[in-house]
């Protein structure tokens, strides 16, 4: 069967009401290994100034250049999009979504149905947890991601809370499995994540049929996508064709070894990977990037420069922002942006008046409510996750 997302199907109003959710659907376990459709011939978004910086094309990775961080919310167009595998190419009306697993009634949605379920929003920062790979030393394999595999958006959906109430937790239920439409190539596993049944029944965790008041697109998940606010990206799974309900974490490559960081001390020094113990990552860490100056500008010296850029912590919520002209000598406050939800980043702003031209490097530090700061270097890890070290811009500035 072919399978093709029709442009109306994608743009017509997700807040029909049609139809009811059906109880039964395929048995319990039986959806989890389901075939994938064909892969989809992907196109890189369109772009508004300064290109998307691609990385891959066949499996579609697009970073958002920070020229492009200038609103709160980010355009769909500009938000970063990262696939692990193949993007599917389906019809959906022939799209169903499983709920299967540790629930007493075993419940199989169309897209019809599914929009018939109350719907909620929440402000999201995403962040890939790869973001910023290439600063750490030694270099690691991977996509070389700099400062922009992130994205802020307004996610609208179901509350996943609510499909597991209708669907009745047994009590056995300890994590909630999201599988997605990916095409699997050869050799490779399915892009199968887990995430504990507390954060499934946060009410802001989503299962998102619009982003930015649209649709999805098919890059950023249509039809629908879970949305795990605060967590790293790969939490968000896309093209959701099941969500299975599970006795404890999945056991998969994409939740271990994938996407896991070795327990090491805190006071230790770099995690060499050679720890036994491991644990899932799940929220983002605390974090600021600069967006104005880019890196490497010519400026005229003795006049106001605004420095600007954005600040996000995952669960917590940003505190400050300092900026360092002098090595960290000398931290000085920035001002913080109007613009706030529990999930979302913070834009930034301080004026800085040169007195000399030369070389600079301006650094950037964020805290969180609960007084974690970005250190100067974070701890190396053998995946290059979760970089958050302060940020740094060089300048240089001439009469």
């Amino acid at each position: 069967m072919t399978f093709r997302i029709t442009r109306r199907e994608l743009t017509q109003d997700i807040g029909r009401l049609i139809g009811l959710a059906t109880i039964g659907g395929s048995p319990p376990g039986r959806r989890l290994f389901a075939q994938s459709p064909k892969p989809a011939q992907v196109q890189e978004p369109a772009t508004n100034g300064e290109p998307m910086i691609v990385y891959s094309r066949e499996y579609l990775t697009l970073e958002m250049p920070m020229s492009r961080l200038t609103t709160w919310i980010t355009p769909t167009e500009s938000f970063f999009v990262r696939n692990n595998l193949l993007m599917p190419e389906f019809n959906s009306s022939d799209w169903s979504l499983a709920v299967t697993g540790e629930v007493q009634r075993p419940l199989s949605f169309t897209l019809r149905e599914f929009r018939q379920l109350a719907g909620a929003s929440v402000t999201n920062t995403m962040e890939c947890a790869g973001n910023g790979r290439v600063n750490f030393r030694p270099r690691i394999a991977g996509v070389p991601w700099g400062r922009g595999g992130v994205g802020n958006a307004v996610f609208e959906g179901p509350r996943l809370a609510e499909v597991l109430r209708l669907a009745g937790l047994k009590p056995t239920a300890s994590h909630v499995a999201f599988h997605g439409l990916d095409v699997v190539p050869e050799g490779n596993a399915a892009f199968i994540r887990s995430i504990p049944i507390a954060k499934a029944l946060d009410p802001n965790t989503l299962l998102a049929m619009r982003m930015n008041g649209l649709p999805l697109t098919p890059e950023h998940g249509f039809p629908v996508r879970g949305i795990v606010p605060g967590w790293i990206g790969s939490a968000s799974i896309k093209w959701l064709q099941e969500i299975r309900v599970l006795p404890k974490e999945f056991d998969g490559f994409y939740m271990s070894p994938g996407y896991r960081r070795t327990v090491t001390d805190e006071t230790a020094g770099a995690d060499d990977g050679r720890s036994d113990r491991t644990i899932a990552i799940t929220s983002l860490q605390v974090k600021s990037v600069i967006t104005q100056p880019s890196d490497g500008a010519v400026l005229a010296s003795q006049t106001p420069l605004t420095i600007r850029g954005a600040s996000w912590a995952g669960e917590s919520a940003i505190a400050k922002v300092e900026i360092s002209v002098n090595e960290g000598r000398v931290w000085h406050l920035a001002n913080l942006g109007s613009d706030y939800a529990k999930y979302a980043w913070r834009l930034w702003d301080y004026e800085w008046r040169p007195t000399r031209p030369g070389p600079y490097t301006i650094l950037s530090r964020a805290t969180d409510a609960a007084g974690r700061s970005q250190p100067m270097e974070p701890r190396w890890n053998p995946a290059g996750y979760l970089w958050n070290g302060v940020d740094r811009v060089h300048v240089e500035l001439r009469d």
